[in-house]
């Protein structure tokens, strides 16, 4: 199944975790892991956008258009690529259905707040809010690139690179690993300084975790336009352990 769209205002949102306090990872896949100061780290990302004409590359004047946000662990795959794997989506009510029938996503329903769409780089703050039995709270403003607590990963190029040159995401599901092969073109990455005033519900994935551990972003940025091509596809696997909280698609 071939999917397109295009990404709009994508606010990347990274944090490093203690290893030992991540979600739990199931084979083929294992946590992409960063030594620093004498402890292993992962990191995490939550990923708020606006999707612009989702559509079938079979259908291509069906299209639909919605905010989501994801929240994404950064693993290796069976063949050491660099991958993701998304540990929950979240889509407004009216979208989910269908968002669960073609996407195939953990996703669940939200009130999705995002900033209005840009025009060139706007100065001032934005802010987004997620809120489903929980809440996620952010404010930012343009600023020169800054990295918080966590693992360097060399220049800013670098970091940004880290994160987005990802050619493969995963779902975990009861009925197996969901694969998803993408393709996006390399884009400008406007440097944030993002303050986080609530995050119960992404905590909630990481219960080992503090809450006021994701106060404070390792980096951020927002990127104004993505074009994606995704495909999806499934892999063997092997159920979660019990460690951590599963990727699991539910109600």
């Amino acid at each position: 199944m071939h999917l397109r769209t295009l990404a709009r205002d994508c606010l990347y949102l990274n944090w490093a975790l203690p290893r030992d306090a991540a979600p739990a990872v199931a084979p083929p896949l294992r946590p992409e892991v960063h030594s620093c100061g004498g402890e292993d780290w992962v990191f995490v990302s939550l990923l708020i956008f606006r999707l612009d004409g989702l559509h079938l590359t079979s259908l291509p004047r069906l299209k639909l258009s919605y905010p989501q946000a994801n929240l994404r662990l950064y693993v290796l795959d069976q063949d050491d690529v660099p991958s993701v794997l998304f540990l929950r989506s979240w889509v407004p009510f009216w979208v989910l259905p269908a968002v669960r029938l073609v996407g195939r996503q953990p996703a669940r329903a939200a009130w999705l707040v995002l900033p209005p769409p840009s025009a060139g780089k706007p100065a001032g703050r934005w802010r987004w809010s997620i809120r489903r039995r929980g809440a996620v709270q952010i404010e930012a403003e343009l600023k020169s690139p800054v990295v918080g607590p966590g693992p360097k990963l060399g220049s800013w190029e670098e970091t940004v690179a880290h994160f987005r040159q990802r050619p493969r995401g995963y779902v975990q599901r009861a009925a197996g690993v969901q694969a998803v092969t993408t393709a996006h073109p390399p884009v400008p990455a406007w440097p944030l300084k993002a303050r986080v005033d609530a995050a119960a519900l992404v905590a909630s994935l990481a219960p080992a975790v503090p809450e006021e551990h994701w106060l404070t972003p390792h980096s951020a940025w927002l990127c104004p336009e993505i074009p994606f091509r995704f495909e999806l596809g499934k892999l063997p696997h092997q159920r979660l352990a019990r460690r951590g909280v599963p990727a699991t698609e539910g109600a």
